[in-house]
């Protein structure tokens, strides 16, 4: 989930990253989501940061976050998370 507020918008920069790696490990396993944080009780504490943050959630459990547009990072993290 990328987490983020309307006076910054989601991170644009890494949606590319996101199709290649979805497309190389198939769509069942891997989903992608954009979230808010204003508007969702749940991310407040990711509010009045400039910054984007990729929060990766596991049978319905928060098992990786990662600050920050780092596209070696985020795929790394992606890869071992599946």
């Amino acid at each position: 989930v990328d987490a983020f507020q309307a006076w910054c918008g989601p991170c644009k920069t890494v949606v590319d990253l996101f199709r290649k790696i979805r497309n190389e490990v198939g769509s069942d396993l891997l989903h992608f989501a954009v979230a808010e944080v204003d508007f969702i009780d749940a991310l407040e504490k990711y509010r009045g940061k400039c910054e984007p943050v990729f929060l990766f959630y596991a049978a319905g459990e928060l098992v990786a976050v990662v600050r920050g547009a780092n596209a070696p990072l985020l795929q790394k993290t992606i890869l071992e998370q599946l």
